[in-house]
């Protein structure tokens, strides 16, 4: 229906210069094209004409009437459009050529369509544009992806999770909540097990923090955060003993030459300059050459 004023113009039209165009009925008496005139007709206190529609396409009737009216949008236009496609089954190429409507506009309209029937009505009757319709599809298919991402995930890596999920016994967000800390602890005890075996192929004696954490005396996060702390120490401790070795291996020209005069003044005055482990390593090294 037109606006009210303009309905109210229709009616001011008619009363003055007449009902141009006849109101059309199907052969039982239903409105196929004309309720703005009818209604502007009995606003203006005249009385109707009509005429009778004698073809056997209503359907294709109501569409040309109505799909030019200077009152609707391109956008409701692409939609009647393409709702109407099921009459004629014609392509939207070729819809797009016999109404001369951009097949990028029907494209969009055709989209909501099917994936937004609620929003195709909205559009085709004017409360809303096709461009807000056609971005809230997109919206919609695009979260609609995202869920089932997530459900497949679920279904691949935790199918316990996603039947509870199918059984509405869990959320989608809770499952995929519980998966992630399922796959974190995983992780911890993954990291945990690499460093323990370090640890005794090191020689360490102490006990694995995978048997503590597998007895239940600590927790897996305590015993990834133990495990941590030994790597970062053994690091550490790998560090400066390289660091050390360069050092002596800067300095093992002036080593040497202390080893070849073991007996010395210049020995004995570098040996009683030292720290008492130092001491120790010169007179090792001594023994040994």
């Amino acid at each position: 229906m037109l606006p009210e004023d303009e309905l109210h113009d229709l009616a001011e039209s008619i009363k003055t210069e007449g009902q141009i165009k006849e109101i059309v009925l199907d052969r039982d008496g239903v409105l196929l094209d004309g309720r703005n005139r009818l209604a502007a007709c009995t606003l203006a206190g005249v009385e109707p004409r009509f005429t009778c529609y004698e073809g056997d396409s209503p359907q294709a009737l109501i569409l040309s009437a109505n799909l030019y009216r200077r009152h609707i949008s391109k956008g409701q236009q692409a939609m009647i459009t393409v709702m109407a496609r099921s009459l004629s089954g014609h392509s939207l190429r070729t819809q797009a050529k016999l109404h001369t409507i951009s097949l990028s506009v029907l494209s969009r309209a055709n989209v909501v369509l099917e994936h937004g029937p609620g929003l195709a009505e909205q559009v085709r009757i004017g409360a809303l544009r096709l461009d807000a319709a056609y971005d809230e599809v997109c919206r919609r298919k695009a979260q609609a992806a995202v869920i089932t991402a997530q459900y497949d995930n679920l279904l691949r890596r935790a199918p316990d999770l996603a039947a509870q999920v199918a059984e509405q016994l869990l959320t989608l967000d809770q499952a995929t909540t519980k998966l992630g800390r399922r796959l974190e602890e995983e992780r911890l005890r993954q990291r945990v097990k690499e460093i323990d075996a370090v640890r005794q192929a090191d020689g360490d004696t102490t006990p694995a923090h995978t048997h503590l954490a597998e007895q239940g005396e600590i927790t897996w996060q305590q015993a990834h955060q133990l495990a941590e702390q030994h790597h970062t120490q053994r690091q550490e401790n790998i560090q400066r003993t390289q660091q050390a070795i360069e050092q002596i291996s800067a300095n093992w020209t002036a080593i040497q030459n202390v080893t070849a005069r073991p007996d010395t003044p210049y020995t004995r005055e570098i040996l009683e300059g030292l720290t008492p482990e130092a001491h120790t390593l010169i007179q090792g090294l001594t023994t040994q050459a």
